[in-house]
């Protein structure tokens, strides 16, 4: 085990370098708050690609991925693998769409408020900010449990100071901060990931050494048509696509780019980098229940597939190389954290003008770092209660998986009404948790529903699946028999309007 007060000294330094990147990079720039929040036609091709792989890359990527790896094989290192990557594809379609329909827009809730009304408006408002609230919570856990694992850090300790740093230099400097730190981050750990993934497989013997010992203890795993595999790999895909339709982080990056082709050819990127990035993740996984170390019985109390990445990495090098991934994962969850609070803290801006009288640029910036501290605070407080990372992760993409493509469908159809939106979504997340293994409990202790439910699907496919089948189903429906024309060019003025005097926008 790596000593203690090393691995906290060595948080501390990384965070504190980030904190003064973050402030020194913004620190003569006051700008306005739509600067703050959207940084604005400012990005160019290569930081545009920096961000959108930093933001997507967390410390999920080291717990997460490998997990499902170790569990399902080679099925769900690819289902893990497509499930980031087709996010990224379709938002280089979506985003130069977003430019061109609001061209002065914030946020995801400024469109969905302008595009489909107040009660729709308030779901996506509710599902958006609790699934970036829980993204944080999940990677506040994660490296809180990551650092106690390989150093016995507290795991207080972590989750205060890495939450604490991120919210420093977020508050302060807005988006742009987070994009300069994301640069720095991407260059970091892409080659990093890439090492430690190469050592890894030349410490076990090789490519083929890796692949007979995965053989020789569960050769099921590196069976591509494995059913239970499959079934996990689509549901993961499912689920991850959906989630990352109600990411305020992509939306800020949409209005980020400097022009929409750069916005494509960021997004283009990214869908290869991500994918690739988690395939080879994922595959660290399957690699380490080889090395006969990862118990992947969940009914077990050695189960430890949750930490797969780590039990390899210790196992292949011993202690020495501990550092440097406990420093990945410092980077991986700085990465996506300090693009969440910027998000987070982009949501309530947008929306503030529509509780409060004309406010100032100074009350809407106040606004948004009260709420986002608010927000910090109580995941710590989650993050030190969690037990499941992948649980977290579950529960928050089940969300988004019933939202998603009623929300993005508004873009493209005329007809689609915020009651058809709003009916279609609540639908799909009904489906959804009818199926969720997760929190039954919960679920079935609901009065006259509990005895209705079906079984739970333990590998989740029938719950995200159906989530965003019905959904889909429900939304073409909708708009199939509304008789509703909605004018895209009242999208145009949405976000000035909004930020400029809390001017409602209209429904269909």
């Amino acid at each position: 085990m790596v000593d203690s007060t090393l691995a906290l000294g060595l948080t501390v330094l990384t965070m504190v370098a980030f904190a003064a990147l973050g402030i020194w990079y913004t620190r003569r720039d006051a700008g306005s708050t739509d600067d703050f929040l959207t940084a604005r036609n400012t990005m160019g091709p290569g930081r545009t690609t920096a961000t959108l792989v930093a933001s997507s890359m967390g410390v999920w990527i080291l717990l997460s991925a490998p997990e499902a790896g170790a569990g399902f094989g080679i099925a769900a290192v690819v289902g893990y693998g497509v499930g980031t990557a087709v996010p990224m594809f379709v938002y280089s379609k979506l985003g130069p769409r977003v430019r061109e329909l609001l061209p002065e827009g914030h946020s995801l809730t400024e469109y969905a408020h302008a595009r489909y009304g107040s009660a729709m408006y308030g779901f996506v408002v509710l599902v958006s900010a609790l699934y970036m609230f829980v993204f944080v919570a999940a990677e506040l856990t994660g490296i809180a449990a990551a650092l106690s694992l390989v150093a016995g850090v507290p795991q207080w300790q972590t989750a205060v100071l890495v939450g604490g740093f991120v919210l420093l230099y977020t508050g302060y400097g807005g988006l742009r901060a987070t994009i300069v730190t994301d640069t720095v981050q991407a260059i970091l750990v892409v080659p990093l990931l890439a090492i430690v993934a190469g050592g890894v497989v030349l410490a076990v013997g090789g490519p083929t050494a890796a692949v007979s010992g995965v053989a020789s203890a569960n050769p099921t795993l590196l069976d591509p048509t494995n059913a239970a595999g499959l079934q996990f790999g689509l549901a993961l895909a499912f689920a991850i696509f959906g989630a990352e339709m109600v990411n305020q982080t992509w939306w800020q990056r949409v209005y980020a780019g400097r022009d929409s082709e750069t916005v494509a050819d960021g997004f283009r990127n990214a869908t290869v980098l991500n994918g690739a990035i988690v395939v080879v993740a994922a595959l660290l996984g399957t690699i380490a229940v080889g090395r006969g170390d990862v118990v992947t019985d969940v009914t077990s109390s050695a189960y430890n597939a949750d930490v797969a990445f780590f039990v390899l990495v210790e196992s292949a090098f011993g202690e020495a190389i501990m550092l440097g991934v406990v420093l990945l994962a410092l980077l991986l969850v700085v990465s996506s954290v300090d693009s969440l609070f910027s998000a987070l803290s982009s949501l309530v801006t947008a929306d503030l003008p529509r509780l409060l009288a004309d406010p100032d640029d100074r009350t809407l910036r106040l606004g948004a770092r009260l709420l986002t501290l608010v927000v910090a605070v109580a995941a710590i407080y989650v993050s030190l209660r969690a037990r499941s990372v992948l649980r977290l992760f579950f529960f928050a993409d089940l969300l988004g998986a019933a939202v998603a493509v009623p929300l993005i469908y508004g873009l493209y159809s005329r007809r689609l009404t915020g009651r058809g939106a709003l009916v279609s979504s609540v639908a799909g997340l009904g489906v959804g948790l009818a199926f969720f293994p997760d929190f039954r409990g919960v679920i079935t202790a609901v009065p006259l529903v509990g005895d209705a439910l079906p079984a739970a699907d333990p590998l989740y496919l029938t719950s995200f699946g159906g989530a965003v089948v019905v959904s889909t189903l429900g939304t073409l429906v909708a708009a199939r028999l509304s008789p509703a024309t909605f004018d895209f060019d009242r999208l145009a003025d949405a976000g000035s309007v909004a930020m400029a005097d809390g001017g409602e926008g209209s429904s269909d």
